[in-house]
């Protein structure tokens, strides 16, 4: 096994291993939420405990999804899905409009994948919204400004989930590439 290919390994095993006792510390902060004694600080502060925790859980799986493409071991669940439907986000600074298509992909982690480029372009804009829009298996993201489009890209490590995103659509056959002030991210 190469030096690359066991650091891999030890990320994915180290993913892993965390998860333990963050599901601990996790489950403990939901237990205070729901009993209802707290009073409103201590609410709020376990309520900060809880959703970082969740943060950290998505962060883990970015990892661990990187660590198993570096090793060979990314198995993708593929599946039919809509190219409109993945490029939807649950955050209200990123929208999306267009015409879908279905696609067979991983739709989970290409999901999660290109909402982490939506937000890398936001957070290192900085700007207070980006818009998605989809033709087809063609997905146009705007406004990438020059200080985000590096990061965005993976060019300059600083953004998790964008990096990962990069890896996880080029393993799956996608592309991503800077025109100007948008990215293109063919599936």
């Amino acid at each position: 096994m190469t030096e690359d290919a066991t650091f891999a390994r030890l990320v994915s095993l180290a993913c892993h291993d965390v998860r333990t006792p963050l599901a601990t510390v996790f489950g403990f902060a939901r237990m205070l939420e729901r009993a209802g004694s707290l009073d409103d600080q201590s609410a709020r502060f376990v309520g900060m405990i809880s959703d970082a925790s969740t943060e950290m859980a998505g962060l883990l799986d970015e990892l661990a999804t990187v660590a198993r493409i570096e090793s060979g071991r990314w198995e993708p669940a593929l599946a039919d899905a809509d190219t409109l439907d993945l490029a939807g986000s649950e955050d209200e600074r990123v929208t999306a409009e267009g015409r879908g298509e279905l696609v067979q992909t991983d739709a989970t982690t290409v999901r999660r994948s290109l909402n982490a480029l939506a937000i890398a372009a936001v957070r290192h804009g900085p700007q207070d919204t980006v818009a998605w829009t989809v033709d087809g298996r063609t997905l146009e993201l705007a406004v990438v400004t020059p200080d985000a489009a590096p990061i965005v890209v993976g060019d300059e490590i600083r953004d998790l989930g964008a990096l990962v995103a990069r890896r996880v659509i080029e393993q799956l056959g996608g592309t991503l590439a800077l025109e100007g002030d948008r990215l293109r991210v063919t599936l």
